[in-house]
């Protein structure tokens, strides 16, 4: 019981790291302060905890790094669109 509920611990937390920068981009619509490099790095840690889930079958993993790789994604595509207004 107690490792399901720190690996579910666990899972919310990876999944929800990126919604604060997120948010925070989609409200000033400046990315100044976003790193790239911790962009890619958290975009490639999904997809690999994604195939590591898929090679265990791992329903709660798969899920978790879907939605991780989506949050993602939405980061990487603000961070294109406003670097290119100027907004950085």
């Amino acid at each position: 019981m107690l490792t399901t509920i720190v690996g579910t611990l666990a899972a919310i937390t990876g999944t929800c790291l990126m919604l604060p920068q997120l948010l925070k981009t989609l409200k000033t619509k400046s990315v100044k302060d976003v790193s790239w490099g911790m962009l890619i790095l958290y975009f490639f840690n999904c997809i690999f905890w994604l195939i590591y889930g898929l090679l265990l079958g791992a329903v709660p993993i798969i899920i978790t790094n879907v939605i991780a790789i989506v949050i993602s994604i939405a980061q990487i595509v603000l961070q294109v669109r406003y670097s290119s207004r100027g907004n950085y």
